[in-house]
């Protein structure tokens, strides 16, 4: 195709002179530079600067630099591909594409990528403080960068012809090396991306990891993620740590938590007194929402208690301790004002003088632990004995 255009150009000028086809090239290209840059670009910038968002004006006004550079030098590159040009000039065509051809095309490649490379940086400082789903935008600015440096480093070498495959070998060497020498700090970068990507957390989220750790999110870096523990204190997690372990995200989708509390309470007790009275302390206090509503759930009838759950909703995660432990304090006090037996674990041991236990009974409620057997000895005082 590009072959087909050169002959198709070529025609054009068949019987011009070269004086004239020269001439006529340049004033073109600037004719049409001049207008874009008047006319349209100028035009479309006052047009952008009142609409409601930066992205147009920022996008016309990076790409207005490699326009007016593409027009103004596309005629001086056309001129070492005109005949009557090439055959009229004292130099050499290989010469006259060496000093017009290729450089005009080097101004317009360099002036394209680096138009490309700051509308992306500058689209990223527009995003960047919109909220931290956007943390990672100054990650992908670096990465950009990176790959325009290269590409259009390979693209003018190539141009230039120049072979790459020599620095493309030695690129590979140098990659592996680097690979082996900060294995860690790779895996951090790229585990960070891939957290952005499945968005798993945001800045502001209570999240638990399987290790057991839990807080909340302060700090979404390229190498680690702070978390804010309950204590106040910081801890800075790998990124390839999050990114490999079970993350259990408590603020999403949304942030309200829900609680459950155990609670038994001996055989024979009116359940629906029971269950009425637990219910009206959840519904007391300020920590529980009132919307979903607080619920109890038998769950089983246990060795020595029916074994409860009240199901009640806290507004984040970080209450939830909190909103547990009110719960518990006001359900002991309303449970021993209304006679209501909380069932524990109670064992009697008889302590003989001697090696012989002599008597132990059963636990009177099991819950937990087995019996347990002591021994004593003859000079044991009272007080250390147990019945």
């Amino acid at each position: 195709m590009t072959a087909a255009f050169s002959d198709l150009f070529a025609s054009f000028f068949d019987g011009v002179p070269g004086w004239q086809a020269t001439i006529l090239l340049v004033g073109i290209s600037l004719g049409i530079a001049v207008a874009l840059e008047i006319v349209v670009l100028r035009g479309l910038l006052r047009y952008t600067s009142r609409t409601k968002t930066r992205y147009d004006h920022i996008l016309v006004e990076e790409l207005r630099l490699p326009i007016v550079v593409t027009a103004a030098l596309t005629g001086v590159y056309l001129l070492t591909q005109v005949p009557s040009v090439t055959e009229t000039v004292l130099v050499t065509p290989d010469q006259l594409e060496t000093f017009f051809g290729k450089p005009s095309l080097s101004v317009i490649i360099v002036a394209w990528a680096f138009a490309s490379n700051r509308i992306v940086n500058r689209f990223v400082e527009e995003v960047k403080d919109k909220g931290s789903r956007f943390d990672f935008a100054p990650v992908f600015s670096n990465v950009w960068t990176l790959v325009v440096v290269g590409g259009t480093g390979a693209v003018l070498l190539s141009l230039w012809e120049y072979s790459i495959s020599p620095l493309l070998g030695a690129a590979g060497v140098a990659g592996i090396a680097v690979g082996f020498a900060a294995k860690d700090t790779v895996a951090n970068f790229f585990g960070g991306i891939a957290l952005y990507f499945d968005d798993t957390y945001k800045l502001g989220d209570y999240i638990e990891l399987d290790s057991g750790e839990a807080g909340t999110v302060v700090s979404v870096g390229i190498r680690s993620t702070t978390l804010m523990m309950r204590d106040e204190v910081l801890v800075t997690v790998p990124n390839s740590v999050l990114n490999a372990a079970k993350v259990i995200n408590q603020s999403a989708p949304k942030r309200r938590k829900r609680l459950k509390v155990p609670i038994g309470v001996a055989y024979g007790t009116d359940i629906d007194a029971f269950e009425e009275l637990v219910l009206e302390i959840a519904d007391e206090e300020s920590l529980v929402l009132d919307s979903p509503k607080p619920r109890m759930r038998f769950r089983a009838f246990g060795d020595s208690a029916l074994e409860y759950e009240l199901l009640c909703w806290v507004a984040s995660p970080t209450r939830a301790a909190k909103a547990t432990h009110k719960l518990n304090r006001a359900m002991y006090k309303a449970l021993t004002e209304a006679n209501i037996d909380i069932p524990f674990p109670q064992r009697e041991i008889h302590v003989a003088k001697g090696d012989v236990v002599t008597e132990w009974t059963e636990p009177t409620a099991e819950r937990t632990a087995p019996a347990q057997s002591a021994t004593g000895d003859a000079n044991d005082s009272p007080s250390d004995r147990q019945t």
